[in-house]
């Protein structure tokens, strides 16, 4: 082969390579963050913190093209989709959960009863992009339902349940009490923000642990200060319960799915919006990043050695790409998929959105999780398909008004930030093609010299 063949073909291949590795090598988007197991991805730009993994990735090329799903019919009106494994299995002597009832009248108004998706008269059509099977749009403030599409439709909430977790224990735990992290802490299934026995964490940095970052450890050690887990999902269920959130069932503290798991989107906005009265809560899902404890090495090891903080970052991918964004709760297990609720601010309106059985295609869930605020600001101020619960309970009517998430350290308003690895990509986008140049340009002037 000739030498100037030779030349161009090295060019070629070498700029090609480096085009594709910028292609394929970088995520455009950073992964969003699921809850329970296989969760809890970093904020951009964050350090990894001990028991992240990474989220399922979107699939080969070969995956059936996108469609939304159907649930006109109702499916899933009295439980959720069949288990893909055995985790909700009972356990031995232990019986099978019978479907929970299913209220009459709706709760909400009538069109809530409804499957379908659910708009208001004269309103567009809703995002084409969207791979929830159940989700619905609120106002934070005055409780109206916005758009919805299977509002009471019962599907598993994954690591979205910590949100009724964390109205129990904001609620009745010394957020100052110091707690010594345990083995049995350690060892529980899912994500893990990094408890290790020994070390020594306030309950409020367990809260920071749970709604930043997913942790199920950080349940576990919350969970047994509630007396066990039995105790804690019997107290989550006495919150679902008291705020007519009649859809949801816990069966662990932390959502990994068990017998008889259920919510709805719904549901999972009335108890977002009950959360948000304890100002704790609206600060916890507002901050970016925190730093956590370590634990002291293990004496039964020999050479052991102690491990030292780190800082862990919230998992929710909207606070840091969405203008306004106020905060919330991300979720996955492989029966529940990924799961979502968050609120956002605009023009003095706070909206919050529910994602329930989504899917990482065709856009990430915090992407669908947006296209749906937009939908939901940009609808009349007078849109409404229903409402949240404000009447049957004392706890319906909070004595406080909604918490509002504190300003940022500066004051100001972050700007929505670059994807991590999207100033590496773009570079190595534009000096690829650039290299190509320069390799061909240097193959020329080689051929001519020697000709």
């Amino acid at each position: 082969m000739r030498i100037r063949e030779v030349g161009v073909r090295a060019a070629c291949c070498l700029g090609a390579a480096v085009t594709v590795a910028a292609l394929a090598g970088a995520p455009a988007v950073a992964q969003p963050a699921p809850g329970g197991p296989s969760t809890s991805a970093p904020a951009p730009g964050a350090p990894p913190t001990p028991g992240n993994t990474t989220p399922p990735s979107s699939g080969p090329s070969t995956t059936p093209p996108f469609t939304t799903p159907n649930t006109d019919n109702c499916p899933q009106k009295t439980q959720p989709p069949a288990p893909v494994d055995t985790s909700e299995v009972p356990a031995p002597g232990e019986p099978t959960p019978s479907p929970l009832p299913v209220p009459s009248p709706a709760i909400g108004g009538q069109r809530m009863g409804d499957c379908g998706v659910v708009l208001p008269d004269g309103a567009p059509p809703v995002p084409a992009e969207i791979s929830a099977t159940s989700w619905m749009v609120s106002d934070l403030d005055t409780g109206r339902v916005l758009a919805a599409k299977d509002p009471h439709g019962r599907y598993r909430p994954a690591s979205t349940i910590k949100v009724a977790l964390a109205i129990v224990a904001l609620r009745s735990l010394d957020l100052d009490k110091v707690v010594i992290g345990t083995q049995a802490d350690a060892d529980v299934d899912g994500t893990r923000v990094g408890i290790g026995p020994g070390g020594r964490y306030t309950n409020r940095q367990l809260m920071q642990a749970l709604i930043m970052c997913s942790g199920n450890d950080a349940a576990h050690a919350i969970a047994t200060q509630l007396g066990g887990d039995k105790r804690a999902v019997a107290k989550m269920n006495e919150v679902a319960k008291t705020l007519r959130a009649m859809d949801t069932r816990a069966a662990t503290p932390s959502g990994l799915d068990g017998p008889g798991m259920s919510t709805s989107a719904y549901d999972l906005s009335v108890l977002f919006r009950e959360a948000m009265n304890i100002p704790l809560f609206a600060e916890l899902i507002h901050t970016e990043q925190v730093d956590f404890p370590g634990f002291p090495a293990d004496p039964t090891i020999p050479g052991d050695k102690d491990r030292p903080g780190y800082p862990i970052a919230n998992d929710n991918q909207l606070l840091y790409n969405y203008e306004g964004a106020i905060g919330g709760k991300t979720g996955f297990t492989d029966d529940a998929r990924q799961t979502f609720v968050a609120a956002a601010e605009r023009d003095g309106h706070r909206l919050v959105v529910t994602l329930l059985k989504a899917d990482v295609r065709p856009i990430r869930p915090w992407e669908q999780a947006a296209r749906l605020l937009d939908y939901g600001f940009a609808l009349d101020t007078d849109a409404r398909i229903g409402k949240l619960p404000e009447s049957g309970s004392e706890a319906v009517q909070p004595s406080v008004p909604l918490a509002t998430p504190p300003p940022r350290a500066d004051g100001s308003q972050a700007e929505p930030e670059r994807p991590a690895h999207q100033g590496a990509r773009i570079a190595t986008l534009i000096g690829g093609p650039l290299l190509v140049v320069a390799l061909l340009l240097w193959a020329r002037k080689a051929f001519r010299r020697r000709g």
